[in-house]
């Protein structure tokens, strides 16, 4: 399951840099598919839908840093274990219980977003 920041959040950034996806950014921030992947141009996601690597996605928080789902790997194949939750010092980077997948899916994300 993709990892979520829940509203304790106290805005510290310590987790941002920490993504090896690219999948956490700061609050109202527009998020984008080549962030710190190796997706560029025209790109169909696994789901099906195309999307403009480059283009500017809606944040999913105005307020607080937010994980994009789908960008979101809970660090499979980079780390043992998510390096946000690691990292956060007031423990509110937790499972998302609305986007539970397996540790295949997640390892095939990986695979998609760095091109693997």
């Amino acid at each position: 399951m993709a990892i979520i920041i829940t509203d304790e959040c106290i805005n510290c950034g310590a987790c941002e840099p920490e993504c090896p996806n690219t999948a956490i950014y700061e609050g109202a921030d527009d998020w984008r598919y080549k962030d710190g992947t190796l997706l560029r141009g025209t790109v169909v996601l696994p789901d099906g839908t195309t999307v403009e690597a480059d283009a500017p996605m809606t944040p999913v928080s105005d307020d607080i840093y937010y994980i994009v789902p789908s960008k979101c790997t809970e660090c499979k194949g980079f780390h043992e274990e998510p390096q946000c939750a690691a990292v956060c010092p007031v423990d509110c980077c937790v499972p998302d219980p609305n986007h539970v997948e397996s540790e295949e899916t997640l390892l095939n994300r990986k695979a998609f977003l760095h091109n693997e």
